[in-house]
C-alpha cells in the first residue's frame, strides 16, 4: 500500500511514493556518493543502492540501526557504511 506505516522503534516508514518522489529529484546516478540521515528500515538505502549509488547512512535509534544493519545485507543490499549515530553531526571523514 501506498502509506506510511509503522517499524520498530516507534518510527514509521515513509509511503513509497514519497521515497520514490526524493529519489527521483536526486537524479542519482551509478557511483553517486549519497548520505542518509535516518536509515530507519533501510527502504530508501535498498532503492539507492539499486541505482547504484554508494549510500553512507546514519541511524541514532539504536533498535532500528541493530536490525537493519542485518536485515539489508540478507536482501543482498550493501551500503557503503551503515552507521549507529547522530546525523545531524554529518560524515565528516567523507
Amino acid at each position: 500500500q501506498d502509506k506510511a506505516f509503522p517499524i520498530a522503534a516507534d518510527q514509521t516508514i515513509s509511503q513509497p511514493y514519497t521515497v520514490a518522489f526524493q529519489t527521483e529529484l536526486l537524479q542519482v546516478n551509478n557511483g553517486d556518493k549519497i548520505l542518509e540521515i535516518g536509515t530507519g528500515c533501510g527502504y530508501q538505502t535498498a532503492v539507492l543502492c539499486e541505482l547504484g549509488a554508494k549510500v553512507y547512512s546514519i541511524e541514532r535509534q539504536n533498535e532500528l540501526f541493530k536490525i537493519t544493519s542485518k536485515f539489508l545485507p540478507k536482501l543482498g543490499y550493501r551500503a557503503k557504511k551503515l552507521i549507529f549515530g547522530d546525523g545531524y553531526k554529518g560524515l565528516p571523514e567523507e
